[in-house]
């Protein structure tokens, strides 16, 4: 990662790439791209959370609703507990 950082530090002390990135059709080229990473991202997760579902297998959503659901019941159970 410190390398990608370093690269583009250096890509934005160039001139020529500011001013490219100063364009406005690259600008919306760039946005229009990680739009599109985001929408594969999230068609990807629904995918897999399906197949999940399909092969009986606990996704990462439903450990972290069990997670909740026990720190839930052991805070219950604290407040219930009497008091010696």
């Amino acid at each position: 990662m410190p390398d990608l950082q370093s690269w583009v530090l250096r890509l934005l002390r160039d001139p020529r790439a500011r001013r490219l990135l100063e364009d406005p059709r690259v600008q919306r080229a760039l946005v229009g791209g990680l739009r599109l990473r985001g929408r594969a991202s999230e068609r990807v997760d629904r995918t897999l959370e399906r197949v999940a579902k399909r092969l009986n297998l606990a996704t990462a959503r439903d450990v972290r609703d069990l997670e909740r659901t026990i720190r839930r019941l052991e805070e219950e159970l604290r407040r219930n507990e009497p008091d010696d």
